[in-house]
This record gives C-alpha cells, structure tokens and sequence, in this order.
C-alpha cells in the first residue's frame, strides 16, 4: 500500500498533471505577497518577515512538503518590495522545486483611506528530480509501459518567470487580483516512453477580505481566495476568523471539494504572531491520510521606530 500511494503522488503530481498547482496555503491571508506582487502594507520603516511550513496528506509515503519564506517592507510611501521563497518537496526527494522571487509594487493613494498598489514579481524556478532507486510497483496501472525495473532520467532545470498584480485596500477590506508566473514551461519531456507533460501554467489568484468590528474586543474577518489554472478544476478557499482583543484569532474554513479546516493564531508580543491550522480532507484521500499541518511564523522588524500601529497591513487589520 505505501509503494502504490507514492506512486500515486508522483503520478498525480508530475506525468499526468495537464498543469502543475502552485503551492496552496490555509492560512492564505497571512502571506499574500507569495501570490500577490502588489500586497502592500504602509508601514514605513518596517520590514514583515513571515516563514510557513505546510505538511499535506500526513502519513501517506511521499506527501507533499511545503516551505516559504517571504519579507516585504516599503521604501517610501509609494514604491514597496518584498522577496520570497517557497520550496515544494513531493515523495521523499523525488521532486524539489525551489522558487526564488522579488516583488515590485507602486501604491496610488485614491483617498484618505482608499490605496490601489499595482505590482511586478520577477524570478526563476529551479526544478529538479532524483529516480534514483524508485520503483513502480508490480502491479502499476500503466498498462505495462513501465516495468518495475525501469527507472527515469532526473532533471535538473531552471524556468525565469514573472507576473502581476493589483490589491485595493481600505482600513475595512482588500480585494487583489493576480497572475504570478505568466510564463508557460514544460518540467518533464517525453522519457523513455511516457509523455511527461507536468509543467507551469499560468494561474490566476482573486483574494478579498473584510472586517466587521462587532465590538471594541472583537472582530469578524471573512475571507476568499479563489485560484483558476487551465486543466484543472477552479479552487475556492472560504473562511471566517474571529479576532479577540486584537491578540487571540481562531476560525474555521472550507477548500470545496478539498477539505475542512481550523486554524487559530496569537500576537505573542507587538511583533510576533505564531499560528496554526489543520485541514481534515474530503475528497478520496481521505482514506490515506491523517490530516495536513500548517505553521505560520510572522515577524515585524521596526527599524527606526515608525510603527504606528493604525496604519496597518490587512494581514492585521
């Protein structure tokens, strides 16, 4: 059984997946410049540093691990940069995928209290895969094009990409919309016989949030992430947090046709926050896996004593 969910992972993942999905998050909201260019936060003289870790489908051989690591700090009040980095590891070293990308992002003040930033992200994406000692199993449904003693060639490959965004943002609500790798690549050629057709398509992210002050200690804040990528079914985040005292946060959401999750957070001290979620899946996996994990790590360096704490980034409200 652990040598066929392995084989199912890699095969979903690299020879037969029309387009590859980008890394996805529970706690989507929290590192919006992964997905965003145009994220902006306004706050002068502070760098956002933020580090994830997401360990899907748990005790199924060969799961995909997820790492990112992202900072994001304006220069002025119009131009603000970020960088970020996000590792995907799928079966045990099988497949490694490294992106390395820098955010550009204009902010245009509409109002007092109404910003338009619009973003440029840049960078590449290194690919790379080791077969080395794995196996199908003997009873693989490949119809018998691959033997159990064949093995694949790995690959070692580098993709430049770039990408947009646009994010508008008021005291209450954002909504962003953006495509951060507009450049389509193929990561697997035909080998030995099986059409590798795993690749980079070009995907599409709309994120919107909002916040209802129900009273001086709490805060609802409902949010959506929806994510289209072409050969695969469009994926819709759904979520509601309740903020307690602007310091405890917990909340529950919905991936459709995907999982359940909770997840809940702290503001440990006035620039650290930690949080965690757990999603409960669904769909047939269910049956080969305990559940995903996600850790989210947020820090905010003031640098020169600028933070003012009402002018905040929506990841805060």
């Amino acid at each position: 059984m652990k040598k066929l969910i392995i084989f199912l992972v890699v095969l979903t993942s690299v020879f037969v997946s029309y387009a590859q999905q980008d890394a996805q998050y529970t706690q989507y909201m929290y590192n919006q410049s992964v997905v965003n260019p145009a994220y902006a936060t306004s706050d002068l003289g502070v760098i956002n540093f933020g580090f994830m870790h997401r360990s899907q489908w748990t005790n199924a051989v060969g799961a995909p691990k997820t790492y990112n690591l992202f900072a994001h700090a304006p220069l002025s009040n119009k131009i603000e940069v970020g960088l970020s980095i996000v590792t995907d590891n799928i079966g045990e070293d099988i497949l490694k995928e490294n992106n390395f990308y820098a955010d550009f992002a204009y902010i245009l003040k509409l109002s007092e209290s109404q910003k338009l930033s619009l973003g440029l992200k840049a960078g590449f994406t290194s690919f790379n895969t080791n077969f080395n000692g794995f196996r199908f199993p003997d009873d693989d449904p490949v119809n018998g094009s691959i033997t159990s003693d064949d093995a694949f060639d790995n690959q070692n490959s580098i993709f430049p990409n770039f990408g947009f965004g646009a994010f508008y943002y008021t005291e209450n609500y954002y909504v962003g919309l953006s495509a951060p790798n507009l450049l389509q690549s193929k990561h697997l050629e035909e080998n030995r016989g099986v059409n590798s057709i795993g690749g980079e398509e070009i995907h599409m992210f709309l994120t919107a949030g909002y916040v209802y002050q129900l009273s001086d200690m709490v805060q609802l804040k409902p949010a959506i992430l929806a994510k289209a990528v072409k050969g695969s079914p469009i994926v819709l985040d759904t979520s509601l947090n309740v903020l307690f005292n602007n310091r405890f946060e917990g909340g529950l959401a919905y991936r459709i046709n995907d999982s359940f999750s909770a997840m809940f957070n702290v503001r440990a001290t006035n620039t650290l926050r930690i949080g965690y979620a757990f999603d409960y899946t669904t769909s047939n996996l269910n049956n080969y896996n305990s559940g995903t994990h996600e850790i989210m790590v947020l820090y905010d360096l003031d640098l020169i004593g600028l933070k003012k704490g009402f002018d905040k980034s929506p990841r805060f409200f």
